[in-house]
């Protein structure tokens, strides 16, 4: 049996296309981004979901895939992917950062080991956190709710379709609650931490002989380490807000009709 090439190349549009979508949001989203899982793996992840979700796809355009324009739209499904990919990895570096600035409020900053996402020294209470809101995130099917976006996707912003120049700018705003999330959640535990250095202040002050490095650095660790303990209680609702928002820019992203509230 012979097919004729018009037929190949619509298979190869209607296969490839869609996997470069789905593959670069692979590439870079938590956990099956990260150096820790291999290449072949999240290869073989973007196959299948490809090839579950081709046959209820919209069809491709007609546009030669080794043209001008096909590279174009290619370029286009990659960008697309990288960008939902992306949001989901500032949703978790919102606890990385937190753990961080407790960490090194709490004088615990100097315990560091490897991450293995990065390879880099980094604190072990943003490790801590990385570890908690990984769970959590696959706990709560983060990473299912993220292709099933990504495939609703294929109806609102169709192949051959980019992102509106206002995601850009959305999309590199967004970077600032990084920052605002992770300050927010640290916020209690700094200023927990900075009233007991100003305790430690006034006692220097009223007793200069006493030796404050050698009182002040066990009871600051101490303090630290039970104010660790119980801003815990709290990670739940902080992961809640971040993930509500970081679904709400995705679907601004993909111009899917979803309000997380």
């Amino acid at each position: 049996m012979e097919l004729p090439l018009d037929v190949i190349f619509s298979w190869m549009r209607n296969l490839l296309w869609p996997l470069c979508r789905i593959s670069a949001m692979l590439m870079v989203m938590v956990t099956i981004g990260g150096n820790s899982t291999p290449a072949q793996i999240r290869l073989g992840l973007a196959v299948a979901i490809t090839v579950a979700v081709a046959p209820v796809l919209p069809p491709a355009p007609d546009v030669a895939m080794f043209s001008a324009e096909g590279v174009l739209i290619t370029a286009h499904e990659v960008i697309i992917g990288i960008s939902t990919g992306f949001v989901s990895l500032l949703v978790l570096n919102v606890f990385i950062l937190a753990g961080q600035i407790i960490g090194m409020q709490t004088s615990l900053g100097f315990a560091s080991m490897v991450d293995p996402s990065n390879g880099q020294q980094v604190p072990l209470v943003g490790q801590l956190f990385l570890l908690l809101s990984t769970l959590i995130f696959f706990l709560v099917d983060g990473h299912l709710m993220m292709i099933r976006m990504l495939v609703a996707s294929f109806t609102t912003l169709p192949i051959g379709q980019g992102m509106l120049p206002d995601n850009y700018w959305q999309l590199a705003n967004w970077g600032s609650y990084m920052f605002a999330g992770a300050l927010t959640m640290a916020l209690s535990a700094a200023t927990a931490l900075l009233l007991i250095n100003f305790s430690f202040g006034v006692m220097t002050r009223a007793a200069p002989q006493l030796n404050i490095f050698a009182i002040g650095f066990p009871i600051t660790m101490l303090s630290g380490l039970l104010i660790l303990w119980l801003s815990l209680s709290g990670f739940m609702p902080h992961f809640e807000a971040a993930w509500a928002e970081g679904q709400n820019q995705i679907c601004s992203i993909l111009q899917l009709p979803c309000e997380v509230p």
